[in-house]
């Protein structure tokens, strides 16, 4: 029943924003860090963005700092992400993840690094 659940993906303009949420529905991962990825079909998954277990490190790949800003709600069990100035080149399925192991960021930018996936979900964003 442990559950990540993405919610937020849709269809927008280039330049636009949409905000990504996912809920740890068990509240099982609250002192483990959490990480978005991104995968365009038939392409590896690529990392975005991730924040340690206390919410007061972050880190984004190249291509999005200054665009996209992750948070997370420890009272609300969420972790955001806000994506600004979007370009069709952000046009991917966005995946949550924990990290495997708690109260360590180590790897963070790496697949290998989180064990449990949310499902993805869909954005898109048109030239």
């Amino acid at each position: 029943q442990v559950q990540l659940v993405e919610s937020g993906g849709g269809l927008v303009q280039a330049g636009g924003s949409l905000r990504l949420s996912c809920e740890d529905s068990g509240r099982t991962f609250r002192m483990n860090a959490m990480g978005w990825f991104r995968q365009v079909a038939g392409k590896e998954r690529a990392f975005v963005a991730a924040i340690n277990w206390s919410g007061d490190t972050t880190t984004y790949a190249d291509s999005v700092k200054g665009r996209f800003t992750i948070s997370r709600d420890r009272a609300k069990n969420t972790v955001s992400l806000q994506m600004n100035s979007l370009k069709p080149e952000d046009t991917a399925v966005y995946y949550c993840a924990a990290h495997r192991t708690p109260y360590t960021f180590a790897g963070l930018t790496t697949n290998q690094a989180y064990g449990y996936w949310g499902q993805g979900t869909q954005v898109t964003v048109s030239s």
